[in-house]
């Protein structure tokens, strides 16, 4: 998902060219602002911060509360033998604090993931608006939240071809910018994703095409970069879009892609492989070729899974088959899930369009799969980081019929869907 908005269109085409008549790329953030509802009480599980400090004045009687602000710390790195729980942000949108502090004390989270727009940030060569990403820095660090940021868009100065939807001509510029990243907000960003969803035109849109080997290049480019600062900092390739057969036009088969990135060398670049899913309407158990054995077989409306049986509807083979490729060339590299969910519609009387499978996902699916996914992948070993899509883009997109909306655990009102409580009462063990 890209910028707030991408990719299920191109799914629609994918598996429509099969049987039923949806694409498979996980669906993209496409949020704006409608406001920010405040978010209601935590569940009784979810932690609370520490009461105010109350002073005395000068005859003993008891002062106004003092506030207390938390301070930014400075993180050790990420273990390599811990499982980071996760969840992305559309932090960008309302009060980063109430959001850190939500993502922190309340679902009990470790990680918290951004997608950081360089256009945004960098619409002219000498100007930086680094204040749209200002406030989850701070807030992120005075929570002692570990901050991964997923890089993502060229601004059109560095590309002939203009738009936003491809890196820049000279990949030198994505690497200055990363290290002008750095070194604005040195020791509180823990994790860069380079790239997103590079196997879909609409996100590497080159006069190569989709091109594996220049990704490499990209990734090389910018790992270097990211190293010479802080060293510490996890490198994550770009997750690519689980997908059908694709004409390595418009789009490639994900594990084909996969193929070609790692035989040029993407594991020298990178200390893990992002990785995507977005559910559909299966759980996280269930294998690409086992879908007819669950009951939904029967009475899924949406039939993609049932009727036209692929890798990419399963969260399971996505992941298995990653890790196979990857360990067979690096035994001890792991996947970094940099968004997982599942969608579900119910509550509301719309849903994306193309997203029909969210009409077979009730509430407390939703929540008993996300559980399931995050206990899954860290049982497996495979997984090192787990970003689960999305916290917070219910209430800050465009209603239902935004894509985003129907995965998020909050409701278009702010209000928790089931989810948020069961992760909350989440046992999390690294």
């Amino acid at each position: 998902m890209k910028k707030f908005a991408n990719v299920f269109m191109l799914l629609v085409i994918v598996l429509v060219l099969a049987a039923c008549g949806s694409n498979n790329a996980a669906p993209e953030p496409a949020a704006t602002a409608v406001g920010v509802p405040t978010l209601p009480p935590a569940p009784a599980t979810a932690t609370l911060l520490p009461p105010p400090v109350v002073s005395e004045t000068g005859d003993g009687e008891p002062s106004a509360p003092v506030p207390t602000e938390p301070e930014p710390v400075i993180l050790p790195a990420w273990s390599a033998a811990d499982f980071g729980y996760g969840i992305q942000s559309h932090a960008t949108i309302g009060d980063p604090a109430f959001t850190a502090n939500a993502i922190k004390n309340q679902l009990g989270l470790d990680w918290v993931k951004v997608q950081l727009e360089w256009p945004l940030v960098q619409p002219e060569p000498d100007v930086y608006q680094w204040f749209f990403y200002d406030g989850i820095v701070d807030e992120a660090s005075k929570q002692g939240l570990y901050l991964m940021f997923s890089v993502v868009g060229a601004p059109e100065w560095t590309r002939a071809a203009g738009g936003h939807n491809g890196p820049p001509d000279d990949y030198g510029y994505y690497a200055q910018f990363l290290t002008a990243l750095l070194e604005q907000y040195p020791n509180r960003i823990h994790a860069i994703e380079v790239w997103n969803e590079q196997n879909l035109d609409r996100e590497w849109t080159t006069a190569n095409g989709i091109n594996p080997e220049d990704y490499v290049t990209f990734l090389q480019t910018a790992h270097d970069a990211i190293k010479a600062v802080d060293s510490d900092v996890i490198v994550i390739s770009g997750a690519l879009a689980p997908t059908g057969d694709g004409d390595w036009v418009r789009w490639a088969d994900d594990f084909a892609y996969l193929d070609r990135a790692l035989a040029a060398g993407m594991l020298t670049y990178a200390d893990c492989v992002g990785v995507h899913h977005n559910g559909y309407n299966i759980g996280p158990d269930v294998a690409f070729d086992q879908t007819g054995a669950v009951a939904e077989a029967g009475t899924a409306v949406f039939r993609g899974p049932f009727d036209n049986i692929h890798h990419s509807w399963s969260f399971k083979t996505t992941l298995d088959t990653y890790a196979a490729k990857i360990q067979a060339i690096d035994p001890h590299k792991k996947l970094c899930v940099t968004e997982f969910g599942w969608a579900t519609s119910e509550g509301y009387d719309q849903y994306p369009p193309g997203f029909e499978f969210a009409q077979d996902n009730t509430l407390e699916e939703q929540a008993q799969f996300i559980v399931q996914a995050y206990q899954q992948m860290r049982e497996s070993g495979d997984v090192w980081l787990a970003f689960l899509f999305n916290f917070d883009f219910g209430n800050k997109g465009n209603g239902p019929t935004d894509d985003p909306v129907p995965y998020s655990i909050v409701d278009t009102q702010g209000i928790p869907r089931p989810a948020f409580g069961e992760i909350a009462a989440m046992e999390k063990t690294r």
